[in-house]
């Protein structure tokens, strides 16, 4: 048993892992928030709810004394440079924490998807901090694309909501960038990756600094086949340029309509056709080809297979 942290544990992926966390029954879990609990938001009695002050650092290290590892789900769009989850890291320094998962989640690059620079800032600071030593031991959780959005707009997690895709289920059609069909993407569902990460807080080895949990590792192509089989015809694929959206220019009879929750009206616009032309550029540059590190670690752990998931999803529907 450990004592574990989760910052920005209201979030819907940190309450999936927290689910996974409790359904182990063998940690003291700790929420660290900077508000109240909601009283319409029903969370275990296992569980202990601290307020903080993520610009106090004391605030933070008093928070973390005694324990282990802390697993950060801190809003990266809402913190442009960073200083809730460096004061975070530097807490947990001070406070003698053993283990770190920063705010990650996604893909193993950056590139391309601005939205997503402040992992980048994250990434070197932990690198700077553990420079001269092991000073700090910490893992990149990086499951790829979450393979619940294919299943938009049905919801298959408990706290995820659907978000869409280049590749819309619902519609039968897909964007893919014209000449790099076989671009790799990897697809991981909540589940497999919230219980690999609670398995992950149990593994008594050292932790990967490349955290890749690999659930289906597959081109667009045979994203495209398998779409096909399991809604049952071909789907409409609008081939862009790679040079127009290098420009900015995403030249589509459709586009994203469904946000995250974290983003504000004012920016939702803008951010879905950016978050279109960034996934589509940063497949092309091998992003979202997430590495194995943690299937190796459970070598025995079954990944939810992607073409039986999508078949049982869709299954009946129009």
């Amino acid at each position: 048993m450990v004592k574990i942290a989760i910052a920005g544990g209201s979030g819907q992926v940190s309450r999936e892992v927290i689910d996974a966390l409790l359904a182990a029954k063998k940690h003291e879990i700790t929420v660290l928030s900077r508000k109240e609990l909601p009283a319409a938001k029903v969370i275990s009695p296992e569980i202990q709810w601290k307020i903080v002050d993520y610009d106090d650092k004391e605030c933070l290290v008093e928070a973390l004394l005694g324990i282990h590892t802390v697993l950060s789900f801190v809003q990266i769009l809402s913190d442009p440079d960073q200083k809730s989850q460096k004061n975070l890291i530097d807490a947990a320094i001070s406070a003698g924490v053993r283990r770190f998962a920063p705010s990650e989640y996604g893909s193993k690059d950056t590139i391309n998807m601005p939205w997503w620079q402040g992992k980048e800032i994250i990434r070197e600071y932990l690198k700077e901090v553990n420079r001269k030593g092991d000073i700090l031991e910490y893992t990149l959780f990086q499951p790829g694309l979450f393979l619940d959005y294919l299943a938009y707009p049905h919801k298959t997690s408990k706290h995820v909501d659907p978000l869409q895709t280049i590749f819309d289920f619902e519609s039968r059609r897909a964007i893919v960038i014209d000449g790099y069909e076989g671009a790799i993407i990897t697809l991981t569902t909540v589940a497999d990756a919230a219980t690999v990460i609670a398995q992950a807080v149990d593994y008594e080895g050292k932790w990967p600094t490349s955290g890749g949990i690999r659930g289906n590792r597959v081109t667009f192509s045979q994203v495209l086949g398998i779409g096909h089989r399991v809604r049952g015809c071909p789907f409409k694929t609008e081939k862009v340029k790679i040079e127009d959206i290098e420009a900015g220019h995403l030249k589509t009879s459709w586009g994203l309509s469904a946000v995250h929750q974290a983003v504000s009206e004012e920016q939702a616009s803008d951010l879905l056709k950016n978050v279109s032309i960034g996934i589509l550029l940063s497949s092309s540059k091998g992003a979202w080809d997430i590495s194995d590190e943690w299937n190796q670690v459970f070598p025995d752990y079954e990944f939810t297979p992607i073409e039986s998931f999508l078949a049982k999803v869709w299954d009946g529907k129009p």
